[in-house]
């Protein structure tokens, strides 16, 4: 997968956000991460994905400042891969794309897993849309409209 991290071919930010990140190993491998998955063989040890795929999507992801490199914690030779800011933005996607999964791609009698919170050991309220006086917005609440850079 071979990304310019600077592409404008889309004003989309959609399009963008899936030609940065969007295909299967790269999500995996951010959804792993926020499991605190940090080294290269850790990472291919829990997807099961070649090494030179799981390398192309690291490279890439570091590039798109979804993570960055850093000397290992425990002071060894090895190097993590930590999530940036950035990187840690796209928690509530993830958190999203397994709601979406758990209701609509399982069974109730599937062995499956789930992301309860760490206080309470509960599952997450499902993630909402919003506007900004917090009325539950769906797509016929919405519009597009085509922001030009630089003009008000």
């Amino acid at each position: 997968m071979v990304v310019d991290p600077l592409s404008q071919s889309s004003e989309c930010p959609v399009a963008r956000t899936l030609e940065a990140i969007g295909d299967r190993w790269s999500l995996m491998i951010i959804r792993d991460a926020f499991d605190d998955i940090r080294r290269f063989s850790e990472f291919q040890k829990s997807l099961g994905v070649a090494r030179n795929i799981l390398a192309s999507r690291l490279k890439t992801l570091v590039e798109v400042g979804v993570f960055e490199v850093q000397p290992a914690s425990d002071g060894s030779a090895y190097n993590e891969y930590v999530l940036t800011e950035k990187g840690r933005e796209f928690f509530p996607v993830v958190v999203s794309m397994r709601q979406w999964g758990e209701r609509f791609l399982f069974t109730g009698d599937e062995t499956r897993s789930v992301l309860l919170d760490n206080e309470y050991g509960q599952s997450l309220m499902p993630i909402e849309v919003r506007s900004s006086s917090g009325q539950k917005l769906g797509p016929s609440d919405c519009h597009r409209v085509r922001v030009v850079a630089g003009k008000s």
